[in-house]
């Protein structure tokens, strides 16, 4: 395939299975195309993805502060108890003088992840008002960085083995905040993983193109 300008690359689109290079074409609402080799889902175009997806965004939101705003578990042991929450965890980490762990866990735990559901919102926001075409492009740059460090499954996975070996030595009671945790960890599982950002990049393609028509 023999690509003549740098503008020419917007219409290209790579596999991220076999990485077989492909020419986009236009497909129909609801449709998906896929890749010739390997069929695997290349791109999808769903012209209600703006509103799934902002939706999803703000909910996730709510779930993470409210996931911050509350404990996440209480443990009693020999009549002490303590209550365990986001930022008392990186907290203790300063506290206790482990200043570059407390900070990477406040970063991975708390800034970005919060960092990546507001890139979300503003930009599925600002599709929905077809506005920003520039930031919209500098908002998904930021977002495919952001991404990869956002490691709220990793952080509720220690939780539960934490929480499995304390079974037998303490009394351990689920706050609000651990289901809230929960389900804000199910949405962004879902929002990353189902919702590709090659297809937030391509139907923002697509509303730009047709607001200039």
């Amino acid at each position: 395939m023999k690509i003549e300008n740098e503008d020419a690359l917007d219409d290209l689109i790579i596999c991220h299975q076999c990485h077989t290079l492909h020419e986009e074409v236009p497909i129909q609402d609801g449709s998906k195309a896929l890749c010739r080799e390997c069929g695997t889902v290349l791109y999808r175009y769903d012209s209600k993805l703006i509103d799934h997806g902002l939706a999803l965004s703000l909910t996730a939101l709510i779930f993470f502060a409210l996931a911050n705003l509350f404990p996440i578990v209480k443990i009693e042991l020999l009549g002490h108890e303590q209550f365990i929450t986001i930022p008392k965890t990186f907290m203790t980490l300063f506290e206790q003088g482990f200043y570059i762990v407390g900070l990477l866990c406040a970063f991975l735990i708390f800034l970005f992840p919060l960092m990546v559901f507001t890139l979300y919102t503003a930009v599925f926001l600002l599709l929905k008002l077809r506005r920003g075409r520039q930031l919209t492009k500098e908002l998904l740059v930021l977002l495919s960085y952001a991404l990869k460090w956002n490691m709220s499954d990793i952080f509720l996975i220690s939780i539960l083995v934490a929480l499995v070996k304390l079974i037998g030595y303490a009394q351990i009671d689920m706050g609000v905040a651990f289901w809230a945790l929960l389900v804000y960890v199910a949405i962004d599982i879902y929002l990353t993983k189902q919702i590709h950002l090659s297809e937030i990049w391509m139907l923002r393609k697509r509303i730009y193109e047709e607001q200039e028509r």
